[in-house]
């Protein structure tokens, strides 16, 4: 049997996500690419295991490489760094569609956004793409909501938009790092489902194809 893909070569290798047999080639070039890989395919497992093996590297022209984030920032703003995380990752589990591309526009939309805020002039940089739109209002609604909450409190503990601009930045970098540059690649969302291992809202639908 010849493999779907590219109607070449022999099919050796049975990929979840379309449900059938396909190349060992097409595999590896159509992975994350064209093919939506379900994270517990073990041969996307595989290819992630090589990829950890090689150091990645942030490219010269990443966005906000100019902002030099200022020692104890991360510590001092952990909680921020976590609900951050977290409500990325939620929203990502509840939208299947959404990639590490889609998280890396959101995370850089609102990078923009607060660093237009700092310099005086409020435009918010809203995505157009509506997965990125949703990532981006739901970071947005849990900021506003946090903010709120703190003067409501009367905390003198308020958050600064430089803080949280430094926050963003600081997981925009981390998903360059952890993701590999593939267009419909979830290693970076996978990471941040990780870091919350017994939150309900992040546990995935089990997959419904059974492997032979």
């Amino acid at each position: 049997m010849s493999c779907p893909i590219c109607e070449k070569r022999k099919a050796g290798r049975f990929c979840p996500a379309k449900g059938e047999q396909i190349c060992a080639v097409c595999c590896g070039t159509e992975r994350e690419v064209t093919i939506a890989c379900p994270p517990d395919c073990p041969y996307l497992a595989a290819a992630h295991r090589y990829e950890d093996q090689h150091k990645r590297e942030i490219p010269a022209d990443t966005p906000f490489l100019e902002e030099r984030l200022p020692p104890g920032t991360l510590h001092t703003h952990q909680p921020l760094m976590a609900a951050l995380a977290f409500t990325t990752a939620k929203v990502c589990t509840a939208q299947p569609s959404a990639t590490d591309p889609d998280t890396l526009a959101a995370l850089r939309a609102l990078a923009e956004t607060y660093k237009t805020l700092i310099s005086g002039i409020y435009y918010e940089k809203v995505p157009d793409i509506p997965v990125q739109r949703e990532i981006y209002t739901a970071l947005t609604a849990l900021l506003d909501d946090l903010k709120q909450k703190q003067a409501a409190a009367g905390t003198s503990d308020t958050l600064k938009s430089q803080d949280i601009l430094y926050v963003v930045i600081f997981l925009f970098r981390m998903g360059l790092l952890r993701g590999n540059g593939r267009p419909r690649s979830r290693r970076f969302i996978e990471f941040l489902r990780g870091q919350f291992p017994q939150a309900e809202e992040l546990n995935r639908e089990q997959p419904r194809i059974i492997m032979p």
